[in-house]
């Protein structure tokens, strides 16, 4: 459902600005009346911009109601997601446990030289 709100979401995000970059501005109309050739245009003089700002306007309230729909979707998700402070907590708790663990291991006593000495190998002591 989120795959199909998304993708509807950035078709009318392509279509609105296609359909802003399409309309005239507000200048447009002063060359209109020095004979630029608006009027011969496919949806005569006025007609363009009428047909341009209600189908932006459609588009426009298309657009919000995606945005819109993607928020609640976005917040209404289900806990099986992670999120930037579950992956902390986590990390955490897994330092915490690696703590615990480390000080409840007992290290073996040695003898003074080390656990060479119990090997039997003589490559580090120092001879005397």
């Amino acid at each position: 459902m989120e795959i199909i709100v998304w993708a509807a979401h950035v078709l009318l995000a392509i279509v609105l600005v296609v359909l802003v970059l399409l309309q005239h501005g507000k200048g447009a109309d002063m060359g209109a009346a020095f004979g630029s050739g608006s009027a011969g245009s496919l949806f005569g003089a006025s007609g363009s911009a009428s047909f341009l700002s209600r189908a932006t306007g459609f588009v426009a309230a298309m657009f919000f109601a995606t945005s819109m729909s993607l928020t609640y979707l976005s917040v209404n998700q289900t806990e099986s997601s992670t999120s930037v402070m579950s992956l902390m907590d986590q990390a955490e708790e897994s330092e915490n446990a690696s703590e615990v663990g480390a000080e409840k291991k007992s290290i073996p006593d040695h003898d003074q030289n080390g656990p060479e000495a119990e090997s039997g190998s003589k490559v580090n002591q120092i001879p005397e």
